[in-house]
């Protein structure tokens, strides 16, 4: 049997990693500025996560949700405390497609209404809801298409309003930062007046925060810089640091009832054990002021950069755009400099997603090979 050959693969082996270095089967080290998309929130093998994580496997790795789990009970409380996403409930899933996926399908449930506004650029997952509130036609199939989802730009408070005041959209979904689409975001007036458009239609608005929160942009969930209050919020990627797990926050408002969402693995004793290992350690290493203080050097480490046109993102959920595709720059930092570093839809774009453990010393190393390649497309 092989394998399904659906991913562009780079020849690399990684056999084992620690903090933000990762070692390939031939014991070469590479220093990881993209935590396999925003995953590794608080560096490869922390000792509280691998300690966390190998406790709980000794005692009880699963059993189903039909049995009461505390550890579900410790990470809502903890995440409650943490993010200050007050009295909000925890649904807990495996992935951030499922937890968009159950979002939308909660808010179809509360309004009783069938469509969505989803915006140009957005990227929300794969399965079938998910993937059809993304803006991307060469991974939606017939099948998904079926959806019926309303796309405007981000920003166009005018073209939100136009399809609300129809009274048929049960959700507006929306990445505060877009993470795959290029690291755009709009204004406080534009998410503010979302806001107020979904309060004054009966929408859910539902925050995906799947890429941008846990600490990445430096607060705990990217929204929270613009002062406004999402109905529904999707998390995953870097909760686990790597285990898969996923959740939706829901505003105390909206109500559960028995068999409305369900899910066998979501929530496991493991996904638990691992998901409060992050926090704790998110909080007592202060991970998201120096999630602050390390993009602050990475933008004053990125001035007067050849070919840079500008510089995306927060914190440390960042792009550098460049006057050119970036391909093949990306190549020579893994296989010369031995640097991972993303892509994104925008071909120009290198993203960097790193563990929130990062130092100056490793932005130092990335803007050492940057611009040695740089200037060697230069000539000099």
């Amino acid at each position: 049997m092989s394998l399904f050959n659906v991913y562009p693969l780079f020849d690399i082996t990684p056999v084992r990693a620690k903090d933000l270095s990762v070692y390939d089967d031939k014991g070469v080290e590479y220093l990881d500025l993209y935590g396999g998309h925003a995953v590794i929130s608080i560096g490869h093998s922390h000792p509280e996560y691998v300690s966390a994580v190998s406790n709980q496997i000794e005692n009880l790795g699963f059993y189903s949700n039909a049995i009461q789990n505390p550890l579900q009970v410790a990470l809502a409380r903890e995440l409650e405390r943490i993010s200050g996403c007050k009295d909000y409930q925890l649904f807990l899933c495996n992935s951030g497609a499922e937890a968009n996926e159950n979002a939308l399908k909660l808010a179809s449930f509360h309004t009783g209404k069938k469509k969505v506004l989803a915006f140009k650029n957005s990227f929300h997952g794969r399965t079938s809801a998910a993937v059809a509130t993304t803006d991307d036609l060469k991974i939606v199939a017939p099948l998904n298409a079926q959806h019926e989802v309303d796309f405007v730009n981000l920003g166009n408070l005018q073209g939100v309003e136009y399809i609300l005041k129809k009274g048929e959209t049960c959700a507006v979904i929306i990445e505060c930062i877009q993470g795959v689409g290029g690291l755009d975001e709009s204004t406080t007036e534009f998410y503010q007046g979302l806001e107020k458009l979904c309060k004054t239609y009966n929408v859910m608005l539902i925050a995906d925060e799947v890429q941008s929160g846990y600490g990445r942009t430096g607060d705990f969930f990217a929204f929270q810089k613009y002062g406004w209050t999402p109905d529904i919020i999707s998390i995953a990627k870097g909760m686990g640091n790597g285990f898969p797990v996923g959740g939706i926050l829901i505003h105390p408002d909206i109500k559960a009832s028995f068999g409305l969402l369900g899910t066998t693995f979501g929530g496991n004793h493991l996904a638990c054990a691992a998901s409060l290992a992050v926090l704790k350690v998110l909080e007592s290493e202060n991970l998201m002021k120096n999630a602050d203080d390390m993009s602050a050097y990475f933008i004053e480490k990125s001035q007067n950069l050849p070919h840079l046109k500008s510089i995306k993102g927060r914190g440390l959920m960042l792009g550098l755009e460049f006057d050119f595709p970036v391909a093949d720059l990306r190549k020579k930092l893994i296989y010369t400099h031995k640097i991972f570093t993303g892509s994104a839809k925008n071909p120009n774009l290198i993203r960097i997603l790193p563990s929130l453990t990062i130092k100056k010393h490793h932005i130092d190393l990335f803007f050492d090979a940057l611009k040695q390649e740089l200037l060697l497309m230069n000539g000099m």
